[in-house]
């Protein structure tokens, strides 16, 4: 007897229509199905060690991310960093990482289907996302590589930073409030008129 692997369905396949109406100077899309591996490891650790000579880099301080490479590393907690890849990459990659922990002590996780990650750009950005979110955005403050778990419309997320000035962002929001999340965002742009992004 063969069972067949269910279709992944992205949480917003059906908001592109709204999202090409948005106004000038803010775009929004829908990066679905990126491979998101959770990693409970101790800083400065030889299990971190070893992680960090998979990743090819450190993994990234306390509200910050890592984002040179094909696999970003965002940090979620004191022990807790989320690597986010190019899609249909989590098995390699975990297999990977746990052969460097090897007997060390680690947690790799795939939470690939738990959240969904929307990509905001434009010079509008900053702007709307001061109308839900409490993070303070402004360059000083925020610069690239910035990374915070905070609320968005009473919505849990993960924001990270990726362009100046905050015109490019990554929200990091649990699919089943992925909806939410985008209802939230066209409306909050709706008082800057439509347009084709």
């Amino acid at each position: 007897m063969t069972v067949d692997t269910p279709a992944r369905f992205s949480p917003l396949g059906d908001w592109q229509e709204a999202f090409g109406r948005l106004p000038a100077g803010f775009q929004v899309q829908e990066l679905p199905f990126l491979t998101q591996l959770t990693l409970r490891v101790a800083p400065d650790s030889p299990a971190a060690r070893a992680v960090e000579s998979v990743l090819g880099f450190p993994l990234p301080s306390a509200s910050h991310a890592e984002l040179s490479g094909e696999v970003k590393a965002l940090w979620l907690g004191p022990d807790e960093w989320l690597l986010v890849a190019p899609a249909d990459t989590a098995e390699a990659l975990a297999e990977k990482l746990r052969s460097a922990i090897g007997e060390e002590f680690a947690t790799v996780t795939d939470v690939s289907a738990q959240r969904t990650v929307l990509s905001l750009r434009g010079s509008l950005t900053r702007e709307i996302l001061a109308q839900g979110c409490a993070i303070d955005l402004d360059p000083r403050v925020s610069p690239v590589g910035s990374c915070y778990t905070t609320l968005l419309a009473q919505t849990g997320i993960t924001l990270v930073v990726r362009e100046e000035a905050a015109s490019g962002v990554w929200l990091l929001v649990r699919s089943s409030f992925a909806p939410y999340a985008a209802a939230w965002l066209v409306d909050a742009a709706s008082e800057y008129g439509g347009g084709t992004g």
